[in-house]
């Protein structure tokens, strides 16, 4: 699996993931599922505890347990799930099951692969550590799905069970096989895991970042109100559109993102006119652009190539020469 995918459009589907990069199902970092753990409405109360249902029926649909059932409404239930660990442990998941080559309900492996995976520091492979990932997999066994018809029901987890012994060191992890092809590469975006580590602490970029960019090629504008719901805030809306603001711009600050906010009506809206997972500065672009076709091997010659044939420009070409550190 090492060639991207491309559609006769000539959107890029899918990259191998690597030590700098994850690939994501599409509709988990669409949902809100991994939201900033800063919004300060948290310190007066237990929301954190307190559970939510979205609905995923539109984000689900291509399941092939929903299209072998007939399930219409698709619902996910889960407390809230943070940036800082959740989302990285969730990461160590997902990595986990593609360096294993398919998913069959179950994953094995020595903790310090876990924790390289999830993109932690396996020398930090110690008591509190351990609490952290023990923590983080309770809360991701409590994300419940729920599939639903006219004649039934079928209620699952994205984890249903997992156990770390102490003796060998070693995390199983056990999840529902029905829900295999969640984890397929047709329905994912790439990460590039750099946008996540120039924002540390900064987990409302984070997680709008995840939404982002899993958005298709020249999205349309997206509304306050939806990048709202993304990050699942408890404090005043006032408030609410001051973090998504501040958060844009810290995407903007790194280099990632170029926008506009403008209104219709009452209603705010951004349109995202330029993504740079890589965060390519012009600089490297046009180093990238002017580079000498001697240079380059014969393995990236035939994916430029392509890229060109698939209606791709020289700056999107470059770009994506530096999102797979070929150039």
């Amino acid at each position: 699996m090492s060639e991207p995918k491309i559609k006769s459009s000539g959107e890029l589907i899918h990259f191998n993931p690597t030590a700098n990069a994850t690939v994501q199902p599409v509709a988990l970092m669409r949902l809100g599922l991994f939201v900033p753990n800063t919004d300060h409405a948290r310190a007066r109360s237990s929301v954190n505890t307190v559970k939510s249902t979205v609905d995923a029926s539109e984000d689900l649909y291509h399941l092939e347990v929903v299209k072998r059932e007939g399930y219409k409404d698709i619902s996910i239930r889960s407390e809230r799930l943070d940036m800082a660990t959740d989302f990285r442990v969730w990461l160590g998941i997902i990595r986990s099951i593609y360096d294993n080559g398919t998913f069959t309900g179950n994953l094995k492996l020595p903790f310090s692969k876990f924790l390289r995976n999830c993109g932690f520091d396996p020398k930090r492979s110690n008591r509190d550590m351990k609490t952290r990932i023990d923590s983080s997999l309770m809360r991701l066994r409590g994300v419940t799905i729920q599939f639903c018809n006219e004649s039934g029901s079928l209620t699952t987890g994205l984890v249903n069970s997992a156990n770390y012994n102490l003796f060998r060191n070693e995390v199983e992890i056990e999840g529902d096989p029905r829900l295999a092809d969640l984890y397929k590469i047709d329905y994912r975006v790439y990460l590039r895991l750099k946008a996540i580590d120039h924002l540390p602490r900064k987990e409302s970029a984070q997680a709008l970042y995840t939404f982002i960019e899993s958005l298709p090629k020249n999205p349309a504008p997206v509304s306050m109100k939806r990048l709202r719901e993304r990050l699942r805030l408890k404090s005043r809306v006032a408030y609410q559109n001051h973090i998504v603001r501040k958060a844009l711009e810290e995407l903007k600050e790194i280099n990632y993102l170029e926008y506009t906010e403008f209104k219709r009506g009452r209603s705010v809206f951004f349109n995202f006119t330029q993504r740079n997972p890589g965060l390519i500065t012009n600089k490297n672009l046009e180093s990238v652009r002017t580079v000498s076709p001697e240079i380059l091997d014969e393995n990236t010659i035939a994916k430029v190539t392509k890229l060109k044939e698939s209606g791709f420009s020289e700056e999107e070409i470059a770009k994506i020469l530096i999102t797979l550190d070929m150039s």
